[in-house]
């Protein structure tokens, strides 16, 4: 590890202990922080995650998170009205910025809500944990809060798979550390650089693009080393993350487009070809064999959101 790296995790690294919600309200002054939900079919857990929230960090007592907002993606189910219930502000991804024509996506929807929100303070939290715990807002605006120098924290935390502790973040371990450490070792330090639970300062994210699809957690950090720094990137830790855990085929989709992201991050000329094929077993026929399946990888980009006529006519109101 690089020693401007060791220097880092001791200067960069935190507990969510380190910093008590009483220290960040004292902190928190007139900033304003903003709570985004991407979701996607996530009504068994969002409703919950709502709740805790509203609870907790947006009591009279403690009003750390000024907006609460759920981004509906296109579920299918009743994602959208468990979360308004619950007490969020709930948008539909397609309703937002309609002159631009909405694509399938986590970074799609997460682009799209710089649009909607207005915290000095955007934090990102997945809508399918389970057990949740403020400690996942509270660990990650904290530092944005208290080292006017942070303008990008991530949070860590264990990941189980199952019953095992540690087994989880698969696609962290076989692809996204593996390129970090070779082509970015600044950032060889980040213990979960594709977890969704991460803030930001607005005045950072929207000068950066974002990949529409899985890789917009690398290329946002990515992006923010080249942008700010290195000693403007923090992570927080929160303890043990829960969630539904994605299937092996939707791990290689995932991949590729992670993969894809850090190749047009090294090279702006020749690309891989964006197209992934994986194999599912056929029990239909006579056959009964492997049926290839190919898919686009995600290749598409939305540029900095400043650079949106309607944001920047949105700032100027």
């Amino acid at each position: 590890m690089l020693d401007e790296v060791e220097r880092w995790l001791a200067r960069r690294s935190w507990s969510v202990a380190d910093r008590p919600r009483e220290q960040l309200l004292t902190a928190k002054r007139g900033t304003t922080v903003s709570v985004v939900l991407p979701a996607l079919d996530e009504e068994a857990t969002v409703g919950d995650i709502v709740s805790v929230i509203r609870r907790e960090l947006m009591s009279e007592a403690m009003p750390l998170v000024d907006e609460l907002v759920v981004i509906d993606s296109g579920s299918t189910d009743r994602t959208a009205e468990v979360a308004a219930a619950a007490g969020a502000r709930v948008m539909a991804r397609d309703e937002i910025l309609p002159r631009i024509p909405a694509v399938p996506g986590k970074g799609e929807v997460l682009w799209r809500s710089l649009m909607v929100t207005s915290g000095d303070i955007v934090c990102f939290v997945d809508a399918d944990l389970r057990d949740f715990s403020a400690d996942f807002v509270t660990g990650i605006i904290g530092p944005l809060l208290t080292e006017p120098d942070v303008d990008f924290v991530k949070a860590m935390y264990d990941r189980p798979l199952a019953d095992a502790p540690g087994q989880g973040g698969r696609v962290t371990e076989l692809v996204a550390r593996p390129l970090l450490n070779l082509h970015w070792p600044q950032l060889a330090g980040f213990v979960q650089p594709l977890g969704g639970e991460y803030a930001a300062r607005r005045s950072l994210l929207e000068r950066l693009p974002f990949p529409v699809g899985y890789g917009v957690e690398l290329g946002l950090l990515v992006d923010a080393l080249h942008t700010v720094g290195l000693d403007a990137l923090a992570q927080v830790d929160v303890g043990v993350r829960k969630h539904r855990h994605q299937d092996g085929r939707a791990l290689g989709r995932m991949a590729a487009a992670i993969y894809r992201t850090a190749q047009l991050r090294l090279s702006r000329g020749h690309l891989v070809r964006p197209l992934l094929t994986q194999f599912e077993r056929d029990e239909t026929g006579e056959g009964k064999g492997f049926t290839p399946r190919t898919y686009a990888v995600d290749t598409e980009e939305r540029p900095p959101m400043i650079d949106i006529t309607e944001y920047a006519r949105r700032r100027v109101a």
